[in-house]
Order: structure tokens, then C-alpha cells, then sequence
């Protein structure tokens, strides 16, 4: 293995869009077949001698997978990261049952020592930056956005790997990104960086949702969710007026990348060349009509008083307890079968009734379609620490191996019968308990920030099973058929392409990588001013604001990511998404 010191490029050019993988740069079933033969069964070979003193070849293969391991000879230290959310109610994220489960089951059979490194989730770059710059990097580094790993192969935190060799190590994990053709997306400049997690659902995606007051909707007059912009700012203004919520949207600061998604506020069909150059929400879009469209409802919101006024210097936890206790509209989160905020909600509002906010729908008066940005066709991206030796390396292929195995993922995903889950009679799956509390209390998410280096949800039966699984339990309500339903309309827009999958570039777009840091910093302080103008001064403030955003570094960010795309070094739309 090799250090990188300077990334060339990203990934290979694959061509991918709501739920279709193109053609383009991708290998034959028969490649794909004989890559994985070659990869996971190699063929290493010594010379013996038969009883009669003539030499013989005797195969000295090791067992590709668990049955070909052995415990390493000295101990060696495997570092996994996993994210610290600062959610209140979970276990310490790197001390806990389930790590020293983990320890117990896999670490001591191995002679690995497993320890956990706590990442915060809403600074990533920061803890890994410091982690790097005292050379303590965890062995594996685990992020969902390319743009994350491409710097960090820029800054020379990853090692390149044969994939041969992982294949040997790990072949349940290699063939099933053959199946699910990921292999391309492990590779930068012809060499490989990358492992990649299975993210079932990719495209309709269904566990971030909505909650709204359903109670206060029926009390203003709604036996519906507001299902157009004019509907919306009728109910709040009504909210308002009957005094449930002076503030109804709530609100808190932007701590990350990725707050102001402004996919409903874009032109259909797409023209292609916009589409690459707003790349992802890595960056926020500052200078384009739908960064405009979208800033401009933000700070009507504001203005009309829906937002709370004081939002800059509110944290997320904070918003959060606003909506628990009962003083605002809706409150935004994945689900899981336990969820303490939602139970601490009902605790303090026990007449409350909540509904899940249905997909988005066509509004031309409020300049909206239902468009929205669909996830990766991967989950997790794994790369390996250029800090880290082959043992330490090996077992983190090791550790991802058997995370991947059926009885251990099962075993993280929904603990032990009787305590964590029981067996629903009629289906045969397992149903979570929401109210254990116990020393085995699960992590954030039924213990995703463990089992996510494998998979992105939990899985088993067809997709209402897996829904009704995942929903919320133990609560007055339940949202199943909602989910479901959430889940169906979702299906339906990727069917007819509105579902936008971010471009991936197969090449470094060095003006991004350069100019990150300064760009986050300003348009948090350029939004920040955008909401909080008067209406009549916004269209001003946005030319200025985007003047000086294209001046700091994102004019040429946008001249190399097209320059990228005209060069046949991205991924494409699909012709239904087309000018």
C-alpha cells in the first residue's frame, strides 16, 4: 500500500439518475463475473514432493472470508470512527454494551482491540483535520459526501488498496458491490480508494420526515397538511392569530453544508450544464435563480414572522425543544422504532396530534414542483487511514466483513429476542420493544452509527414490512401508513424523474477543495443577512451578496465543474430530465 500525497482525481465517470445506472464506463455481467472469481479465489502455489520423490504443485490458498482468518499474532489497534450526534438519551457513543459486545465477539477472537473515536457529526472536517495533523487518524475513514473523501485523498489522509485483496479478505462485502455495481465508484485515477456501503431505496428515500400539529391544522379550519404555498401561509397566519405558536417554523443556525436544498425551486426539465455546475449541496448555490427562489420564501417567512426571529443564535437542540414542548408548527428527523424526542413530545402535550408531511406537489403560483434530491446509489464511502499499517488495515476489512454478516448485523440492527424485539406471530418478523431502557440500550438509531460501515437501514421482508419495522412504536399514533404512503409517492416522482441525483465528477475540482472553507463561512453570513432584510431590500442584497460569493472562489468552482462536465469527466442526466 502507498500514501497518496496529491488527489488527481475522483471517481470514474459513471452515469447514474433515479434508480438507473447507464451504461457508460460500466463492465459486462461477464467482466463483472470473471473480476470477482479472479478477486476472491487466488491461486497461490508451492512445490511439494509425492511419497515416490517427484515433485508435485500444492495448493497453499487461503480460504477467501471468516473461515480463511486467523487470530493476528500481535495485538493490533483498529480505530472505527462513529458520529456523536449530541443526542440526548443514548448511550456514550464510544462506550457502551454494544462496543464491548463488538470487543467481546469480534476483537478478542482476532486479537484486534476495537476502539471507538467520536466524530461530531455537524464538524466532520474539523475532527478529522485535527485527528490528522497529530497523526492519529482512525483506521477507516467513513463519510456519505465524495467531496469529504476527495479532500482527504487531497490531503494526503488516504492510502490506495488492491481490491484483490480485499476481495480475499472480505468477499461478502466485495460481491455485493459487483451485484450492485459499485466498483467503479471505488476508483480514482486507476487506483482504488474506496469501499462502498449498500444504501437500499436509494432513490425514494422515506426515514427523514416531517411532524406537524395536525390539531392545530383541524383548529384553524385544515383536515389536510397545506398542500400549496398559499395554503401554507394562510394556516400559519391563522396559527398565529388563534395564539398557538407565535413563532410556528421555529428555526436554528446553519451549522452545516446541505441546509438550504433548493431542488423544488429548479427549472424542469434541467439543463444539463446548470445541473454540474451546482455539483452538490457541499456547497450552497449562491447566484443561482433557484438559491434565489428559495432565499427569497425563506425570508418572506421571516418577515411574516413564521421563523423564529432570534434562529442565528439558536442551536438544533434548542429548535428541537421548542417543538416537544408544544411551541412550534413541525419538527423534521429520521425515524426509528424508538424515538425519545417523539415520547417526550406526547409527554407534554398528551391531547396532540401530529401528522407526517406528504411529498411535495406542483405549485406554479408558489414557483415550486415536486422535485427533490435523491441519495447516492451507495451509503456509506470507506476509505483507509495512509497512517494505518497493512495489519490495522486488514483487520478494518475484517471488521467490515463480519459487520456484514447475517447473524451479527442482525444482532446490532435489533438486539436480543425478548429484550430489544419479539417475533410478530403472523409475518415472522422481528418487532422492536420502544420502551426497553436497559445496561443494552442501543445507540442513536437502533446502533446505525456502528452497523452504517455496512448498510444504511435496517431490512427484512418486502418494503411495508421493513416500514412498519422502522416506524415509530409506543406512541399514541402510529405512522406506518403514512410512511408507506410517503414511501409510494416518492416511487411515483423518481418514475417520472423528479428525483435529482447529485452530479459526481471523475476528476479533482482543485477550486472547490480550495475554496470549501471560505465559501460556508460567507454564505452562512450572507444568508443569515438574505433572511433577516426587509422585503424590499432582498433583490439588492442578493446581487450584492452574489457578487461577492462568485468573487471568493465559487465562479471558478463552477468554471472547472463544467470545464469537467464539456470534458466528458462527470456523470450525465438522464434524457426524461433534459432541456
Amino acid at each position: 500500500m502507498k500514501k497518496i500525497n496529491k488527489l488527481i482525481a475522483l471517481v470514474l465517470a459513471v452515469v447514474m439518475i433515479c434508480g438507473a445506472l447507464a451504461a457508460c464506463g460500466k463492465k459486462s455481467n461477464d467482466d463483472q463475473s470473471a473480476d470477482s472469481k479472479n478477486a476472491s479465489t487466488p491461486k497461490p502455489t508451492q512445490a511439494a514432493k509425492t511419497d515416490n520423490g517427484e515433485k508435485k504443485e500444492e495448493d497453499t490458498t487461503v480460504e477467501p472470508g471468516i473461515d480463511g482468518w486467523k487470530a493476528f499474532d500481535k495485538t493490533v489497534k483498529l480505530r472505527v470512527p462513529v458520529y456523536d450526534r449530541g443526542v440526548e438519551g443514548v448511550p456514550n457513543v464510544s462506550d457502551n454494551y454494544w462496543t464491548k459486545w463488538i470487543q467481546e465477539n469480534f476483537g478478542d477472537k482476532y486479537n484486534v482491540t476495537v476502539e471507538f473515536v467520536p466524530i461530531t457529526r455537524t464538524d466532520v472536517m474539523t475532527d478529522y483535520a485535527l485527528l490528522a495533523s497529530t497523526q492519529d487518524l482512525p483506521t477507516l475513514l467513513m463519510e456519505y459526501d465524495y467531496p469529504k473523501l476527495a479532500q482527504w485523498a487531497n490531503d494526503g489522509y488516504l492510502t490506495t488498496f488492491n481490491m484483490d485483496d480485499f476481495a480475499q479478505v472480505a468477499p461478502t462485502y466485495y460481491n455485493r458491490m459487483v451485484e450492485n455495481n459499485q466498483l467503479n465508484y471505488s476508483i480514482i485515477n486507476d487506483e482504488t480508494y474506496f469501499a462502498l456501503a449498500l444504501r437500499p431505496f436509494y432513490n425514494t428515500g422515506y426515514t427523514f420526515q416531517t411532524f406537524v400539529r395536525m390539531d392545530w391544522l383541524r383548529q384553524v379550519g385544515y383536515d389536510h397538511v397545506p398542500a400549496n404555498r398559499q395554503e401554507f401561509v394562510d394556516a400559519m397566519t391563522k396559527i398565529q392569530e388563534a395564539g398557538l405558536s407565535q413563532h410556528p417554523l421555529g428555526g436554528a443556525m446553519i451549522t452545516g453544508v446541505g441546509s438550504d436544498q433548493n431542488y423544488p425551486f429548479r427549472d424542469f426539465p434541467l439543463d444539463e450544464e446548470e445541473w454540474a455546475m451546482n455539483g452538490d449541496t457541499s456547497l450552497p448555490q449562491l447566484g443561482t435563480d433557484a438559491a434565489y427562489r428559495n432565499l427569497k420564501r425563506i425570508n418572506e417567512d421571516y418577515n411574516l414572522g413564521f421563523t423564529n426571529p432570534e434562529y442565528y443564535i439558536t442551536d438544533p437542540e434548542t429548535d428541537k425543544a421548542a417543538f416537544i414542548n408544544g411551541d412550534t408548527y413541525q419538527y423534521s428527523a429520521y425515524i426509528s422504532a424508538n424515538m425519545d424526542w417523539l415520547n417526550s413530545f406526547y409527554a407534554n402535550n398528551p391531547d396532540a396530534e401530529l401528522a407526517i408531511a406528504p411529498v411535495g406537489k406542483a405549485d406554479p403560483e408558489g414557483g415550486t414542483t415536486p422535485a427533490y434530491r435523491t441519495d447516492n446509489p451507495f451509503g456509506m464511502i470507506i476509505g483507509f487511514s495512509s497512517f494505518a499499517s497493512e495489519d490495522e488495515i486488514k483487520a478494518a476489512w475484517m471488521y467490515m466483513e463480519w459487520m456484514t454478516q447475517e447473524d451479527v448485523l442482525f444482532t446490532m440492527q435489533w438486539g436480543f429476542e425478548d429484550e430489544h424485539y419479539t417475533i410478530n406471530s403472523d409475518t415472522g418478523l422481528p418487532v422492536s420493544v420502544p420502551e426497553y431502557n436497559g445496561d443494552k440500550k442501543q445507540g442513536f438509531n437502533n446502533n446505525k452509527d456502528y452497523w452504517c460501515v455496512t448498510i444504511e437501514s435496517r431490512n427484512a421482508g418486502t418494503i411495508e414490512e421493513i416500514i412498519e419495522a422502522s416506524s415509530p412504536k409506543g406512541l399514541p399514533q402510529d405512522f406506518t401508513q403514512d410512511i408507506i404512503k410517503f414511501y409510494n409517492d416518492r416511487k411515483a416522482l423518481a418514475e417520472q424523474s423528479y428525483g435529482i441525483t447529485d452530479v459526481i465528477f471523475s476528476v479533482s475540482i482543485d477550486a472547490e477543495s480550495e475554496y470549501r472553507g471560505t465559501l460556508q463561512e460567507k454564505y452562512k453570513e450572507f444568508r443569515d443577512k438574505l433572511t433577516m432584510c426587509k422585503p424590499e431590500e432582498f433583490d439588492e442584497l442578493y446581487e450584492k451578496y452574489t457578487k461577492e460569493y462568485m468573487d471568493a472562489g465559487y465562479r471558478e468552482v463552477r468554471e472547472e465543474r463544467l470545464q469537467a462536465y464539456k470534458n466528458g469527466q462527470s456523470t450525465r442526466l438522464l434524457d426524461s430530465q433534459k432541456k
